[in-house]
């Protein structure tokens, strides 16, 4: 879209992935004293403030802020007449006697989920500068925030094995330690659970990332992709499938790896849950995508129709949980219930993975974007509700303090309903698209998968998103639609920060939904490539 020489693509990817690491440890140096008002390099001194607290968080808002313009105009500088090709790449050797090399790149695959990661965190940090989590020094929870978006964007970025399970591990220790430290009831058992379900997948997927990188001689994923399992036997991409789908599943989630999930996002600050959903389930969804769908074609055939099974079942299960919450007395958490919605969109991601068609591709990855903005915008909403009435149970806010909502807080009660008629996949929004290609992938899989079992794939998918539509059209009429005659106290609309957070996220969303050729475009050929083995 505009010119921008090679080298300064390079360096742009490096300082987007660098940058937020080094913001996290600047944020841990001491301040300076708000009566000082001597000049000082940002990542020296931290920012200035009216207290220390307050000049962290600036901190962060900063970091994420320039992080974000940097994505920004990498995208801008991408040649979006070749999206398939990878661009801005920097590789250099880093271990020579394993092979590991330092090697980044983008694409059409990774380039929108290197700025939903860069537009989220931006957005939590400038949420959490005015409404600053209760618990231990800003301090560490910035420095955290900044971890977890460093490792996230090296994820998406990195095109070396060895690199992508590092960066893969690293997100996972600042997440636990928000959810520890920072969560609300029951936060220890949530992080626990978290860490050791997403530890132990990770010690399996290693071993799998390895045999592909000693049997085929290379992590490199661009090599490795192009050789398309020509020089990986069947029985060895058998085992690197299940070893690595293992803990890519456990990190997407599937069903019924899932379990550590709900406990999770109920337990987590609301930047902690918009981060969750947001971007870090989109990690093991994007490996499939990015490693085993070209590196090891013929073993993930055999395990397709599996895959297939296991999504369409957590779409069900998502659902029939999320109509459970929901339902009167049932004292169902809100947080919980989209965490279980999760489960379900996220099936849908997987089934379109499974089909190994462009079309059910391209849907996954569609629908990975849609869910990151429209459950990112659901968590901010849930979290500004606890704010306002102390609970996220549902039966409390439906019978003493959301009801009416659309009267007592209008805005708000407004766009929790465009939150929940986006996620259950309404035309013209960003979830809709996602969804129906992913079905549409089932209606013809790929040559050496079973049409038939596709089918039934297909039926249950499609019932699942009607079961969506009942659970989230109950929570509106529960929260938004009480009785205006209670004599419920006053209730803050939406103030302007949040404003200033939820805003991106809504246009996008309708942007999205009304414009796919903008997403479509780029992953498209990028996906045509990979399934080809880079032979296109």
């Amino acid at each position: 879209m505009i010119g921008i020489s090679g080298s300064v693509m390079q360096f742009l990817l490096a300082f987007v992935v660098a940058v937020p690491l080094l913001g996290a440890a600047a944020a841990l140096l001491p301040s300076r004293p708000s009566a000082s008002r001597s000049a000082a390099p940002l990542l020296v001194t931290g920012l200035k403030g009216k207290s220390p607290d307050q000049a962290v968080l600036r901190h962060g808002v900063t970091v994420t802020g320039v992080v974000l313009v940097a994505a920004i105009v990498l995208a801008l500088g991408f040649d979006h007449d070749h999206p398939s090709k990878m661009q801005a790449t920097t590789d250099i050797s880093w271990i020579p006697a394993l092979h590991v090399r330092i090697h980044l790149g983008i694409d059409g695959i990774s380039l929108p989920l290197l700025l939903l990661t860069a537009l989220l965190t931006f957005l939590c940090a400038l949420y959490s500068y005015f409404n600053p989590p209760a618990g231990p020094s800003p301090k560490a929870f910035t420095a955290l925030v900044l971890l977890l978006e460093g490792g996230t964007l090296a994820s998406f970025a990195v095109l070396d094995l060895v690199l992508f399970f590092l960066a893969f591990e690293t997100v996972l220790v600042p997440m636990y330690f928000l959810i520890a430290r920072w969560g609300g009831e029951g936060r220890t058992r949530a992080a626990w659970r978290f860490i050791l379900y997403t530890l132990l997948g990770s010690v399996i997927m290693l071993l799998g990332l390895l045999l592909i990188g000693i049997k085929a001689g290379t992590f490199d994923m661009v090599a490795l992709a192009t050789d398309n399992g020509r020089t990986l036997t069947t029985s060895v991409q058998v085992v690197a499938v299940l070893a690595i789908g293992i803990g890519l599943a456990v990190k997407a989630p599937m069903w019924p790896l899932h379990s550590w999930l709900p406990d999770a996002h109920t337990a987590a600050p609301t930047v902690g849950s918009v981060l969750l959903a947001g971007v870090l389930l989109k990690m093991g969804t994007y490996g499939f995508v990015r490693i085993l769908l070209p590196v090891a074609p013929d073993g993930f055939r055999v395990f397709a129709p599996y895959l297939a099974a296991f999504a369409v079942v957590g779409i069900i299960y998502g659902s029939l949980a999320c109509l459970s919450l929901a339902r009167r007395g049932a004292k169902g958490d809100l947080k919980r219930l989209i965490a279980y919605s999760s489960v379900g969109h996220m099936g849908f991601v997987l089934l379109g993975i499974s089909t190994m068609t462009p079309t059910g591709v391209n849907g996954a990855l569609f629908a990975n974007i849609a869910h990151g903005l429209i459950t990112g915008l659901l968590f901010f909403l849930v979290g500004a509700l606890k704010d306002r009435t102390g609970s996220t149970d549902l039966d409390t806010l439906a019978a003493h303090s959301g009801g009416a909502l659309y009267g007592r807080a209008p805005r708000l009660g407004g766009l929790l309903a465009f939150g929940a008629v986006a996620s259950l996949g309404l035309p013209g929004l960003a979830g809709f698209w996602g969804e129906m290609l992913a079905l549409f992938g089932a209606f013809q899989p790929a040559a050496g998968l079973s049409r038939a079992a596709y089918l039934v794939f297909l039926a249950i998918g499609a019932f699942g998103t009607l079961l969506t539509a009942a659970y989230l059209l109950v929570v509106v009429r529960r929260v938004c639609m009480g009785d205006p005659g209670q004599d419920l106290p006053e209730l803050a609309d939406v103030r302007g920060y949040e404003f200033a957070a939820w805003t991106p996220l809504v246009v996008l969303t309708v942007l999205a939904g009304l414009w796919p050729r903008a997403l479509l475009g780029l992953s498209d050929p990028a996906v045509q490539q990979l399934l080809a083995g880079g032979t296109r």
